[in-house]
């Protein structure tokens, strides 16, 4: 276990450099003029062209520029926006409100998929498990960029049932349809993973053996097949925290909400290429760190599972 963990930590550390390093390069370094990059369509005077290019190092060779940003992020000075605030200030403004809006959707989405899923894997070809599948096959074919301004037009404007914008401190129920909306992304891949875990493991031996024991059918698929069923589940929550993040910036922009995918969005839309850096970089840690932990659970959920 341990020697898996330091593996684990040796391969977040190669991660994270690459994807930085991938993310400052395509911000700065391919374009011809990076000042003009950063501060988009307006004109440059001579005094702020010296000013950033001091800043930024722009002087030094790209691997130079990209060690001093390494080096202020590993230290926490994450710089500053082209407005002139501090990244992290406005991190720390923007994170709290995006973990909120995340709980919130994972919470939806597992949810709904677990209930939905067990229920459609125990009634295989049912009409319930038909009805579900295609609602599947309906949301799968709806992308976010379309769904978003669809639910805030249909249930926050015409027919009132939330906020059609979340604004600055957003209640649990002003972000309760962004949350629906961006639990969408994820609920249809876990509901029919854990339909096809909850077949197979009807199926399997293991279950056989509890039932001739004369187990109740309620302990049998509560207890050994929901909880051999979780781990792909599971993993799978893990990697849709990818996700959520990217279809955070689409519901962020959509309803107004002022996280991390909101700030990232609007960095995008005026060429800020710092904060842009800053907040995928963190973005970064916080997936690895994410299915590290998730990787961890595994022998929690299952002790067959041994990390060598």
């Amino acid at each position: 276990m341990f020697r898996y963990l330091v593996r684990r930590l040796l391969q977040m550390v190669l991660t994270f450099f690459g994807a930085t390093f991938i993310v400052y390069a395509l911000t700065f370094a391919n374009a011809d003029d990076p000042i003009q990059a950063l501060v988009g369509e307006r004109p440059v005077s001579e005094n702020v062209r010296r000013a950033l290019t001091e800043r930024y190092h722009l002087d030094d060779p790209f691997l130079v520029q990209y060690w001093y940003y390494v080096k202020g992020l590993l230290t926490g000075d994450l710089g500053r926006s082209l407005t002139g605030r501090k990244i992290s200030e406005m991190m720390a403004q923007a994170w709290p409100v995006t973990i909120k809006l995340a709980l919130i959707a994972i919470v939806i989405s597992a949810t709904v998929a677990l209930i939905a899923g067990v229920v459609s894997g125990i009634r295989r070809g049912s009409i319930f498990d038909n009805v579900t599948l295609v609602l599947t096959l309906i949301v799968l074919a709806l992308p976010i960029v379309v769904l978003a301004p669809l639910a805030q037009l249909v249930f926050g404007i015409q027919l009132g049932w939330f906020p059609p914008t979340a604004g600055r401190n957003p209640s649990v129920y002003a972000l309760l349809l962004p949350a629906f909306v961006l639990g969408s992304l994820v609920v249809a891949t876990q509901l029919r993973v854990t339909r096809a875990s909850v077949a197979e493991n009807l199926r399997a031996d293991y279950v056989r053996t509890a039932r001739a024991k004369g187990l109740a059918r309620r302990r049998v698929i509560g207890v050994h097949v929901l909880r051999n069923s979780l781990i792909p589940v599971i993993t799978l929550i893990g990697v849709d925290i990818g996700a959520l993040m990217s279809g955070a910036i689409v519901t962020e922009g959509v309803f107004n909400i002022p996280g991390v995918g909101f700030n990232l969005l609007r960095g995008i839309r005026t060429e800020d290429g710092p904060l842009v850096v800053g907040f995928v970089s963190v973005l970064v840690i916080v997936f690895l760190v994410v299915n590290l932990i998730v990787d961890l659970l595994y022998a929690a959920l299952d002790p067959r599972i041994r990390y060598e």
